[in-house]
Formats: C-alpha cells, structure tokens, sequence
C-alpha cells in the first residue's frame, strides 16, 4: 500500500528538546548554570522518558507535564542546583515554547502540498503540544495533534498507535512514523508502521524486537520517503 499518513513524534522529532537549557543558559546571571546546561538537558530527556516507561508498566500513569517536571527536579539535583526555583520555573517556562527544528516547516508544507495526512502523535499532555505546535507556527501543515492522553498510557504501549487508523482510517502499512526515539521508531514498526528514525546523534540501533526502515540524520528526506 502506498503512505497516506504522515506521523510524527513530537519531542526531540519535531521540537528541540535541548532548546530550554539551551536558551536558559546564555541569559544574564546564570553563569553557573551554563556551565552544566549539557548535562542538565541529557538528564532531563532520560529521567523523562524514563519515568513514562516506569509509569507505563507500573500503571500509574500522570500527563506528560509531571514527569517532565519531575525529570528537571531530578537532573538540577544531580548538578547541585535544586535549591535555584527561579531556574526551575525559567526552564519550565522555556520548554512549553521549544523550538522546531529549522527543517520542519518546509518538511510539512511537501507532505501537505503532496496530499498527505499530516499528524502528531506524542507522550505529551494536550495543552504541552497545543503551545509547542503554535509556538513553532505549524498548525496549518497538521491535520491533527495525538496524546497519549486519550488512551491513558505512554508509548511505546500499542495501544498508542491505535490511534492512528482509529483517527486516520488508514492501515498500519499506509503510515510513515518518524520518530527522534530509536525505542518507538523500533516499537511502530514491530506494530505494523514504515518507520524513519531521526538518529541525530548518531547512536548504534536499539536492540529491540523490530527496528526501523530507515534511518535519517535529519526530517529533510522525509518527503523522499513517500514519493
């Protein structure tokens, strides 16, 4: 079957999860802070991810929000600045208006002017996305925006990508999933998905059950991928 539908993860895929540390750290008086902001942004992203894993199998689920929250508590104890609240709220403040990557706008708008469906589909709570995707200014070139909310679990539970032909009405093998995450990547496309793992860093494939199709250091070839 040919790709009718184009799915994107959200965070570290389209949005640049290092930006808030990133952009905390070259503000005035947080020298001490943009001596560790590296660090602190790993931290963050693992211990986020982390405990959405531990929650999903725990089933004790929260909105994205609490454990992007505690994922920050956790990363500015381990550099010693847990006692910095207003760097706290700076970093909260600055996650919920991350930045697209430069290539996402245009990646978007040739999927849309192709006629592809267009959406996200995320861990993140509703009102996390909502600003984020009006933030980066690409609402228009989305035809919908997912959360793990509506099904009460984290990915990479399957019954996540259900959601999918659940919105869509397309099957499994008509999507492209792209995700950042090599864990998800892998996970969609043993649920049935063509999937692209943005590798950014350049990390070895997860040793998982499945992996991805193809593997990108960027979204710029996405588009090649549907033609």
């Amino acid at each position: 079957m040919p790709i009718t539908t184009c799915i994107f993860d959200a965070y570290g895929t389209l949005f640049d999860v290092a930006a808030a540390a990133r952009m905390a750290a070259q503000e005035p008086g947080r020298e001490d802070f943009a001596e560790h902001w590296p660090q602190i942004a790993e931290h963050w992203r693992l211990k986020q991810l982390q405990y959405s894993w531990l929650r999903a199998v725990m089933d004790q689920h929260c909105d994205f929000w609490e454990v992007t929250r505690d994922g920050l508590d956790w990363a500015l104890e381990a550099a010693g600045l847990d006692g910095d609240e207003n760097l706290r709220t700076r970093l909260l403040h600055l996650y919920r208006e991350l930045a697209a990557y430069p290539e996402v706008p245009d990646m978007l708008a040739t999927l849309k002017a192709r006629g592809l469906q267009t959406a996200i589909l995320s861990n993140g709570s509703p009102d996390m996305l909502d600003a984020a995707v009006q933030s980066a200014g690409i609402g228009t070139t989305l035809d919908d925006v997912l959360s793990v909310e509506s099904v009460g679990v984290f990915k990479p539970a399957r019954v996540v990508y259900d959601m999918v032909g659940a919105r869509f009405g397309c099957a499994p093998d008509e999507v492209l999933f792209v995700s950042s995450n090599g864990w998800d990547a892998g996970a969609a496309a043993g649920y049935g998905f063509t999937t692209a793992w943005v590798n950014r860093k350049g990390e070895p494939v997860d040793r998982l059950p499945a992996t991805p199709h193809h593997v990108l250091p960027d979204l710029t070839t996405i588009p090649e991928l549907v033609q």
